[in-house]
């Protein structure tokens, strides 16, 4: 049913927006006469690779830099980028993928080999299920540029704050999935897009009804600036982007 749902929405979508893309695109490609696209590796489900596709929203060959987390103030983000990423019109190419059967509407977001590397054993649950365009991280850390805005090191900072939450968030998502939560979460991320205070006490109600524990439901609030905590399963904040916790 999860399948059926992915392939039905995700045809329609590409269907339904088929103008909106191609305006996208050829806006994007009229920046710099470069792909509109980018077409990066993710790790999916059982660990394996695939390319996921989005549009553009940075300056062609960003990835060289080897910085993965994106903060607000990032100079490799276009001006028109930074339209599309205000308005999640950069993901929308990731439906081409759902419909190829390599993400699924809902699920953890997919990450770059060099983070799943650092995965915790219990965090490596995350690749049991297809990884999504939308899942309850994304709607508590829609802003997260503007978290990591003006850190030193945006990938550490995202390991220390982001990091530990994004994957409780994933990991109850992985053990509490139904379809009546698919369309939650689906119906919670469009809600987001116009008003984000809504669509985060739509997230408590969720947290409360799975049993999040008070510190997840805390963090999940956004109502206290974020401190550095354990990613699931270590007992450490992480120092550095080459600490490797205990992998299975």
């Amino acid at each position: 049913m999860k399948r059926a749902l992915d392939v039905v929405v995700s045809a329609g979508a590409l269907l339904l927006l088929s103008p909106l893309l191609v305006i996208v695109g050829v806006a994007v490609w009229l920046q710099d006469f470069r792909s509109p696209f980018y077409v990066a590796p993710r790790v999916a489900r059982g660990g394996r690779t695939f390319a996921m596709v989005k549009f553009r929203s940075m300056t062609s060959g960003a990835d060289r830099s080897h910085v993965d987390s994106t903060a607000a103030n990032d100079s490799r983000i276009t001006a028109l980028g930074r339209i599309l990423r205000a308005y999640k019109l950069d993901e929308l190419m990731q439906l081409w993928n759902v419909l190829k059967g390599e993400m699924s509407l809902v699920g953890p977001r997919p990450q770059v080999r060099r983070d799943v590397e650092l995965y915790t054993a219990v965090e490596f649950d995350l690749l049991t299920v297809q990884p999504g365009i939308t899942d309850l991280s994304s709607i508590v850390f829609s802003d997260e540029g503007e978290i990591l805005r003006g850190t030193i090191d945006p990938d550490l900072a995202y390991n220390q704050l982001i990091r530990p939450w994004k994957s409780r968030l994933g990991l109850l998502y992985v053990r509490s999935r139904s379809l009546r939560l698919d369309f939650e979460l689906i119906g919670l991320t469009i809600v987001a897009l116009f008003s984000r205070r809504r669509a985060l006490l739509g997230v408590q109600r969720i947290l409360e009804r799975l049993g999040a524990d008070e510190a997840t439901r805390q963090a999940a609030r956004r109502n206290a600036t974020l401190a550095p905590h354990p990613p699931p399963g270590a007992a450490d904040v992480v120092a550095s982007r080459s600490f490797v916790t205990n992998r299975p």
